[in-house]
């Protein structure tokens, strides 16, 4: 399942968002966006993890929490070209 997280602190790294969803299941995939200009965090990225129940409970767990001095906004992501 693929993990929208925003509203993260411009100091967290991909492997911190790896850490903080390794401990609900195995990560895949850790993308933090960076604009090509400045090379800096947009403020939010994209965690892969390969079991979807995991995921979900991630979800739970991770949204709203406070890391690096901001509440995460976690939850499903959904492709661009998606009808939902």
């Amino acid at each position: 399942m693929n993990i929208y997280v925003g509203n993260l602190s411009y100091k967290t790294s991909e492997n911190d968002l790896s850490q903080l969803f390794g401990t609900y299941g195995e990560v895949t995939s850790a993308k933090i966006v960076m604009d090509k200009m400045t090379n800096r965090s947009k403020g939010f990225g994209f965690v892969e993890m390969s079991n979807d129940e995991h995921a979900k409970t991630a979800i739970e767990e991770i949204n709203g929490k406070d890391v690096g001095g901001r509440n995460l906004k976690v939850n499903e992501s959904i492709p661009k070209d998606s009808n939902r």
